[in-house]
């Protein structure tokens, strides 16, 4: 037997509550953005490098950049993963927050977990992004 429907003060509750985690949520998903953004830049460089013909000598020392854009797409990889992981958690939250209103279950526990999850898979995102821009930045074309 389902429980009383929520009332609309505790709904309004629970949505505020879920405000925040919400804004999370698309602040991650912007960074996502950003995140396959460069990926596809790293690839395009890549394809382009691959291209070359190994007889083109002029060209063909462009090469040598290979195994370093192969190590910044890696770390582009689990940034992305880290932030899906994250938007996930985040998700999970706001659901875990509704539906322990809509059945009168205290969430608060699971609800901390849930954010402590996200925000540790955002911060090692966050962490893999910044050891690609050092690596874009300190270790960039010489050979344009």
């Amino acid at each position: 037997m389902l429980p009383d429907t929520p009332t609309v003060s505790q709904l309004s509750h629970v949505i505020s509550q879920a405000a925040a985690p919400a804004f999370l949520l698309g602040a991650l998903a912007a960074f996502i953005a950003v995140l396959i953004n460069r990926l596809n830049r790293i690839i395009d460089r890549t394809i382009y490098l691959n291209g070359i013909p190994d007889d083109d000598a002029a060209r063909c020392r462009l090469k040598i950049d290979l195994p370093r854009l192969i190590r910044r797409a890696a770390m582009m990889n689990r940034a992305i993963f880290w932030s899906i992981a994250a938007s996930i958690s985040i998700s999970l939250l706001i659901v875990v927050a509704f539906v322990s209103a809509f059945f009168h279950i205290q969430h608060e526990r699971g609800v901390a977990v849930l954010f402590i999850l996200s925000l540790a898979a955002f911060t090692t995102s966050l962490i893999d992004f910044a050891r690609e821009v050092r690596i874009a930045l300190s270790e960039f074309d010489h050979y344009g």
